[in-house]
Order: structure tokens, then C-alpha cells, then sequence
């Protein structure tokens, strides 16, 4: 088969490296891709923008390609699947109607409320001034999220009056969300879903804010780890039957059918009940980097089940050692942040099956050397035998690795090993 992948990031590297281990896989494919993935086995980047549909659906038709990967969010909400699917090619990513569950915080906490699907109080406002007033009449904690894609950033947690004004502000032109602040520990769930039948992936957990014992601003990610061990046999069922088939069924209710990967970001309550906090509408990064050095199953395979709609019918391998990865991130991210510094030390590095270093935010300079681009840059992912083992690992690899202004978080993973 001929493969292609669209993005640029490290989720999008880590589904390359996987996606060539697959004996279906011919030629691979990466639109634009970075450094990292013109790396991988049978794989060859494309100088084409994730925002380029045109140019995506030519390069389709002209490749004959026979899969379509998307990794981020932006091209499913300007439709390229829906392109894809009228020329009968075998895409993986829900189509326009069915990606404003990400697209659109509103639309996607509406749909929650109808559905009856567990999420947090809310109100939506077009309007500052009635943002505000609704804060200073009820004193709280409140996460306030841009209704729109934000690439990660769009949500600020406020815990006075004051902070949330400022955050309002901040967020301005935007329609506006508010929701209650829920407290308990944020989970990963990441399904496969043919329209009909969900096929979860491993549990996952994400660090979201930016410094050690979860404190800082929010960012897209700071470092992932797989197993979650708080998600047992028990509370993914009730995910299943409370949350991700409700949205299955609500979705072909509404003739916006989905397809592709689910990912619910949920919070557990002291009681173990989980609640929605949001929807995406693919995989995400940087869960997908521990998800695909644990799955065994042929990732391509899983896919053709996808677009078949054949997910009942295939069951998925998972490495049952623990993966974990850090990301490395660029001095001032997620603010604004440096960029064009060399990195250093990753020849040192043997990566093998127990460890990767994908890259995300990278390019080559005009001396050929590696560089940041990004403010995430780098996900060092490995696995071992505990979180602890896995920790070390990692942490040992990301010493060896050096750019001017690089930090990462220290504890990826401590939940776990609490």
C-alpha cells in the first residue's frame, strides 16, 4: 500500500515509525513531516502545508495513494476527508461535520448536554462584558476555553475573579466557554471508531501544564505515559457505556457519523466517576508517542478494519511493559519561545525498540544541522518494566541531549508511581 501521513509533529513521526513496520506498508508518505520521519524505513517527507487541501488531494490522486493518516486537527475541520471520501480513498479522520466536536468547544458541550454525556456546568458567551459579569455572580473556579482551535493553549484555569478577567481578555476575539473547574486526575481515552463500533486503544495519561507537580500554564503537552493505572477493567466500561458509544450513537442521531480516532479527555472524580473535559478528533501528542512503542497490533491493519468497518471484528496487542515519554521543550514555550538553536547529542543515543526520540518541533539549518522550530521539540519515549524503570530511561536520554535554552519536566509519570 501506498501510505500517506499529514502533519509535522512527533505524533505524527511516531505514527510513521510504526506505520513501517507494517508489512503492508510500501511507500510511506509524510506531508510535510520533519527531520525525524525522512528517517523512517520507506518513508519520504512532502513540501506540502497540513492546510493545503488542494495540493493534499492532488498528491493523492497523482501517487495513488491508498490510505490517508491525518494526524492534526486543522485539515479535518477544512474538510479534507470529506475530499478524500468523495474520490473513494481510505482515510482515517472524521469528516467536517463530525470534527467540530474539536473544532467547536460550544458545539461540543451542547452535544454533551443533549446526549446526556457526563461533562461540567457551562455557559457560553459572545461578549466580554457578559463573561464577566457572569464571574463576578458566581465566585469560583473557573476554566475559561476559546471556542475554536487553539493548538493546546485556548484553556486558562482561573481561580479568582481576577485571573479570570484577565483570561477572558486574553482570549478575546473568541466566542467564549466557561465551565466549572472539576477536581480529580485527567485520563486519556483514545478509541478507534468506524462510525458504528469503538475499539479502545491502551489508557493513557498526559501532563498538561508546564513545571513539576502539575503547576503553570497550560501548554499541548508536556510528556505521556501508558497504562494509566487509575482507568481498571471496571471505569473503562463505564467510559464505554457512559461516554464513547453515547457520542457514537449521538453523532449518527444528528447525520454527523464519526470516524477516525475519539479522544475523550476525561476527569475522574474522588468517586471514580469520569466526566468530559473535551473531545478531539484524532490521536493525541503527546499520548501517541507511549501508544505506538506499546502497540503491537499492525497498525495498518487496524486502520483497514477502520474504513472497513470491521473494528468488532479485531482485537489489539499491547506490550505490557510501561511506556513513557518526555518532551523536550524550546526556552519561553508556550509563550513565545526561541527557535534556530542546534541540537546536540542525539548520535550519542542507540534507539531501538525500548527507546525513540521523536521529533516534533525540528528542521534542518542551512549548515545541515538539526534545529528547533517549535516549541515542543523533541518526545523522548521509552519503555521499561515500571514507571520507575521507564523514568530513568528516559531521563537518562534526555541528560545526553542538548540545545541552548532546553527544559522538560522532571516528573512524568509521578501520578503513577504514587
Amino acid at each position: 500500500m501506498n501510505i500517506l501521513i499529514i502533519g509535522n509533529g512527533g505524533r505524527e513521526h511516531a505514527l510513521a515509525w510504526k506505520v513501517s513496520q507494517s508489512p503492508l506498508a510500501h511507500h510511506i508518505f509524510i506531508a510535510p513531516g520533519n527531520p525525524g520521519t525522512a528517517r523512517v524505513a520507506k518513508a519520504k517527507n512532502v513540501a506540502i502545508t497540513v492546510t493545503d487541501i488542494d495540493a493534499l488531494v492532488s498528491f493523492v490522486q497523482d501517487q495513488a495513494i491508498d490510505l490517508c493518516i491525518v494526524g492534526p486537527e486543522v485539515p479535518l475541520s477544512l474538510g479534507l476527508c470529506d475530499r478524500l471520501r468523495q474520490l473513494h480513498i481510505a482515510c482515517i479522520g472524521p469528516n467536517k461535520n463530525a470534527a467540530l466536536l474539536e473544532a467547536s468547544k460550544a458545539f461540543c458541550k451542547d452535544f454533551l448536554t443533549r446526549h446526556h454525556i457526563p461533562t461540567a456546568r457551562y455557559q457560553t458567551f459572545t461578549n466580554a462584558g457578559d463573561a464577566k459579569q457572569f464571574i463576578r455572580n458566581n465566585p469560583a473556579s473557573w476554566v475559561i476555553k476559546a471556542d475554536g482551535l487553539a493548538a493546546g493553549k485556548g484553556v486558562i484555569i482561573a481561580h479568582d475573579q481576577a485571573s479570570a478577567e484577565i483570561a477572558i481578555d486574553s482570549l478575546q476575539p473568541h466566542r467564549l466557554v466557561i465551565e466549572e473547574f472539576l477536581v480529580g486526575e485527567e485520563v486519556s481515552f483514545i478509541c478507534l471508531v468506524d462510525g458504528e463500533h469503538a475499539l479502545p486503544l491502551a489508557t493513557s495519561q498526559d501532563h498538561k501544564t508546564r513545571d513539576d507537580g502539575d503547576l503553570g500554564p497550560n501548554t499541548g503537552g508536556m510528556g505521556a505515559y501508558s497504562p494509566a493505572p487509575i482507568v481498571t477493567s471496571a471505569l473503562q466500561q463505564r467510559i464505554l457505556d457512559e461516554v464513547i458509544y453515547p457520542t457514537i450513537r449521538g453523532m449518527q442521531h444528528e447525520e454527523r457519523p464519526f470516524s477516525g480516532f475519539l479522544y475523550a479527555g476525561l476527569m475522574i472524580d474522588a468517586q471514580g466517576n469520569p466526566k468530559v473535559l473535551e473531545f478531539n478528533c484524532r490521536l493525541g501528542d503527546p499520548e501517541t508517542q507511549p501508544l505506538m512503542m506499546r502497540l503491537q497490533t499492525d497498525l495498518v491493519e487496524l486502520c483497514i478494519a477502520c474504513v472497513e468497518q470491521t473494528l468488532d471484528q479485531i482485537d489489539c496487542d499491547w506490550d505490557t511493559r510501561i511506556a513513557l515519554g518526555v518532551v523536550m521543550c524550546a526556552e519561553g514555550y508556550p509563550q513565545d519561545y526561541r527557535k534556530a538553536d542546534v541540537i546536540s547529542g542525539l548520535d550519542t543515543l542507540s534507539t531501538s525498540n525500548e527507546l525513540q526520540v521523536f521529533q516534533a518541533g525540528t528542521h534542518l539549518n542551512a549548515a545541515g544541522q538539526l534545529s528547533t522550530s517549535g516549541g515542543r521539540v523533541l518526545c523522548v519515549t521509552t519503555l521499561g518494566d515500571s514507571v520507575v524503570a521507564a523514568q530513568k530511561t528516559a531521563y537518562a536520554a534526555c541528560a545526553n541531549i542538548h540545545w541552548q535554552g532546553a527544559f522538560y519536566r522532571r516528573d512524568i509519570g509521578h501520578r503513577a508511581v504514587k
